[in-house]
């Protein structure tokens, strides 16, 4: 008990860090894989990936994939339905941090075959990629 009491800014320090090491890979396991770039694009090329892009419609306006289709976070879990069943999911937003939570989304719903696009558009983007408004 006295070791206790004499360290406890240790025992915090160390139940943090521990705490920082599995949060990753917990949020990972929830929303699936996450794709760079090159592997958004053989995805899309090779299995006809639908492309979903869960920005507003005014950011979505502003520039996005081709072929997208969008659907805002906030009207997710409500038109699921819309996404065509059989045909990979590839989740797309402005970094990669909504997409991720909007994949978790579609695998709770029983969806196995959803991806994120690590980065977003964001890395789409500086990969020099296509963008269409």
């Amino acid at each position: 008990m006295e070791f206790i009491t004499e360290n406890i800014v240790l025992i915090a320090v160390a139940f943090v860090s521990g705490a920082m090491l599995v949060w990753p890979m917990v949020m990972r396991g929830a929303s699936g894989p996450s794709l760079d770039t090159l592997g958004a694009t053989r995805l899309i090329n090779d299995t006809g990936a639908v492309v979903l892009d869960v920005r507003s419609q005014a950011d979505f306006a502003g520039g996005h994939l081709p072929n997208a289709r969008n659907i805002p976070m906030a009207e997710l879990e409500k038109r699921i339905g819309e996404l065509p069943a059989g045909k990979p999911v590839l989740l797309c937003c402005a970094s990669g941090v909504t997409s991720s939570r909007a994949a978790g989304i579609l695998r709770k719903a029983g969806r196995k075959d959803v991806f994120n696009l690590g980065g977003g558009l964001q890395s789409w983007r500086q990969a020099g990629l296509p963008v269409v408004k």
